[in-house]
């Protein structure tokens, strides 16, 4: 469950309205707002940043910033540069193609980046003030990702193949056949059939050019992927400053093995003699996302080898850890093992060679940290109250990217001294400044167990006490996810609040961020103290005089679409007077049999529902929502994607259907070709606006 863009947009009839469309590429005007209240589709209309990546020499920042048309349902994507001294941006596509996958070569004197302008998806390059793009790649095939070699003799990249036969190959008489002919689990994941998979190739490359076509597979006949499914990406890649040799991640597994294991590893690839060995084996957990270090005062390129790590297998929220191998010496550190929060968004610093910046979740935030391989002293950079992710040292500053509940995310320049942040790009400004944002409060509750709680909550712009809100309780999803200063384009606070609700969105057992003994209480007791959390958290925001505790509503996805299943049959009293589930868990045995990622159900449950003997798993599954259908009384929505493979369609239809035959007023929302998320302009719209038509329904 656990485990977590953009594109031109007609603004549709919002209150929108839009100027002239550019010829050149699909970047909207500034939208016209007849309101200052936040709709779906204004939500829709506001630019996506990412793809970050500072210049080689520290004085620019390539990001992409994605833009949907909701009349076409789908995005368009540019790539833009800016200097990180801040100034204007520019454009360096400027196409009506979408443009990804963006990256300096090594001498800071072209881009390149992945486009299918040519009929494939191929390698291309062009010059940073936009100029002189052309097409370096002819290779077989569609390019996922790439990245040069720092000596820039050869680039890597990252496409899908496939490993062994298929039915066809058996039956050659049957070339219309269709099906799939499995014979272990683990034959889909995520959203996809796994009959495919990622394998790294390198090729010879030369400035004048370009790319080679004598590629070789360096994970030939294996069953294997990198970057890792689903969520991986070219993070999981690094080369070793020396140009002679690459770490990647990969999960050596298949099949049932592969399913019940997180055991990812990181493996380096020597390319002058083609061995490849396993740095991290004897390490179970997860290992990932290696990067090597850039050299400094005191330290070659490539003395060292950052990488995430987990010390449990199995267990995919375990605490993770900032490890480093020293190559040339020899030995692995763990410089976090007395820090009790998870690192992520790993990056050297440029000028000493031996520190890291990392970002971690604290306390209802993300902050950016820094340590020195040469102590285990942790410094902390940010102590706003906003997200950080993305974290690249500049020159003298840092280049993060931040949002919160109140603002999309934007790059900013951060000092790495006092922390302070300036905003460098204002892909939104325009659309800002037009809306007013719901204050967000913090607020401490007191649990049925003694304990501080920070819950946020979000009110209507505009608010006024003396007047009644309905309330809505978010159950977060994960459920190891905390709930951070985050923007979300469809489980969006702000969006919430503009239609007039109160939002209390509680921290609950089992989201980390609040030290390790919190997190993991959620596992095998999630009908527990969690869903005790969450009612603490509405119980005590419903006693404020501003709040109509007669107009209650609990909504979630995922884990949080669990919890409100779990919630409808226990709705004592009547709590709530509605329920919005989004994919969330009905039957968990059935769910156990079904989902995709096995390890994860194995660890929070305890085990398989079948096993007798197991008491922590026996008591797991007295949780399924489904035994507490006789309960059921109040109205429903349910949400479910058709292509979710981490909580299958069953799930959802089997929460609708019995709503119904139980006699509980009940609407179904399907997605056929979602996923667990809901992707897609027009999706995401209707999904907005069966929502709120639902919650107004019986909360208004």
């Amino acid at each position: 469950m656990k485990k977590f863009t953009a594109i031109f947009l007609i603004i549709l009839a919002a209150g929108c309205q839009i100027g002239k469309k550019r010829e050149a590429n699909y970047v909207p005007e500034t939208p016209v707002l007849k309101s200052d209240l936040m709709t779906p589709e204004v939500l829709w209309s506001f630019g996506r940043i990412g793809g970050e990546m500072v210049s080689p020499d520290g004085q620019q920042v390539l990001y992409t910033v994605t833009y949907y048309n909701i009349k076409d349902n789908k995005p368009y994507t540019d790539i833009y540069v800016i200097p990180t001294n801040g100034g204007e941006a520019k454009d360096i596509t400027n196409s009506a193609e979408n443009e990804f996958n963006a990256v300096w070569r090594p001498d800071g004197n072209k881009i390149g980046y992945l486009s299918s302008k040519s009929g494939s998806v191929q390698i291309w390059e062009v010059n940073p003030d936009g100029s002189g793009a052309r097409q370096v790649s002819h290779l077989n095939g569609d390019v996922i990702g790439f990245k040069y070699s720092p000596t820039m003799d050869h680039v890597l990249y990252v496409k899908k193949v496939r490993v062994g036969k298929d039915f066809h190959d058996e039956y050659p008489d049957l070339p219309l056949a269709n099906a799939k002919v499995e014979d272990d689990i683990m034959y889909r994941h995520w959203d996809t059939w796994n009959d495919t998979h990622n394998h790294i190739f390198i090729a010879g490359y030369n400035p004048e050019s370009g790319v080679a076509k004598d590629e070789k597979d360096i994970m030939a006949g294996e069953p294997y992927d990198s970057p890792d499914k689903p969520f991986g990406g070219m993070e999981q890649i690094d080369w070793n400053p020396d140009g002679k040799s690459l770490a990647y991640t990969c999960k050596k597994m298949a099949g049932k093995e592969y399913t019940l294991s997180t055991n990812t590893d990181i493996y380096i690839y020597n390319l002058e003699t083609g061995e490849t060995t396993d740095l991290t084996d004897g390490m179970p957990g997860y290992d990932m996302n290696p990067l090597y270090s850039p050299g400094g005062p005191t330290t070659t390129p490539g003395y060292y080898l950052a990488w995430e790590s987990m010390d449990r297998n199995g267990y995919e929220s375990d605490k993770t850890n900032l490890y480093v191998a020293n190559l040339v010496k020899g030995g692995k550190f763990n410089f976090t093992s007395k820090f009790d929060k998870d690192v992520s968004n790993l990056d050297w610093s440029r000028t000493s060679g031996v520190s890291v910046f990392f970002t971690s979740d604290d306390n209802g935030t993300k902050r950016i940290y820094r340590v020195s391989v040469l102590s285990d002293l942790i410094d902390t950079v940010t102590r706003d109250s906003c997200d950080y992710s993305f974290v690249a040292r500049g020159t003298d500053k840092l280049v993060a990217q931040r949002e919160s509940m109140s603002q999309p995310a934007e790059l900013y320049m951060v000092d790495i001294f006092n922390g302070q942040a300036e905003q460098l790009t204002h892909v939104n400004d325009g659309i800002m400044k037009q809306l007013t944002m719901g204050k967000v409060e913090k607020r401490m509750v007191k649990t049925t167990d003694k304990k501080d709680m920070l819950t946020w909550v979000i009110y209507p712009p505009h608010f006024d006490p003396s007047k009644k809100y309905p309330a809505l309780l978010y159950c977060e999803g994960g459920p190891q996810v905390m709930v951070s200063q985050f923007w979300s384009y469809r489980w969006n606070f702000q969006l919430m609040a503009a239609n007039g609700y109160i939002v209390v969105a509680p921290n609950r057992r089992g989201v980390p961020g609040f030290g390790k003994e919190w997190k993991e209480e959620i596992s095998t007791d999630y009908g527990g103290q969690d869903i005790r959390d969450l009612l603490s958290a509405i119980d005590d925001v419903a006693k404020e005089p501003y709040v109509d505790a007669d107009k209650l509503g609990a909504v979630g996805a995922s884990y949080g679409g669990y919890s409100v299943d779990y919630l409808e049959g226990h709705n004592e009293n009547k709590r709530f007077k509605v329920f919005i589930s989004h994919d969330g868990p009905f039957n968990l045995e059935q769910m156990y049999s079904t989902t995709d990622e096995m390890w994860f159900m194995n660890w929070d449950l305890g085990g398989p529902y079948w096993d007798e003997n197991n008491k922590t798993a026996q008591r797991s599954y007295t949780f399924s929502p489904h035994l507490y259908i006789s309960n059921w009384n109040t109205p429903i929505l349910i949400i479910q994607g058709g292509k979710d493979y981490r909580v299958p369609d069953g799930q959802g239809l089997g929460a609708f259907n019995s709503a119904i035959l139980k006699g509980v007023p009940a609407k179904l929302l399907y997605f056929p070709n979602e996923n667990h998320w809901v992707l897609k302009p027009q999706d995401g719209i209707l999904w907005q606006r069966e929502f709120f038509g639902w919650l107004d329904k019986y909360l208004k």
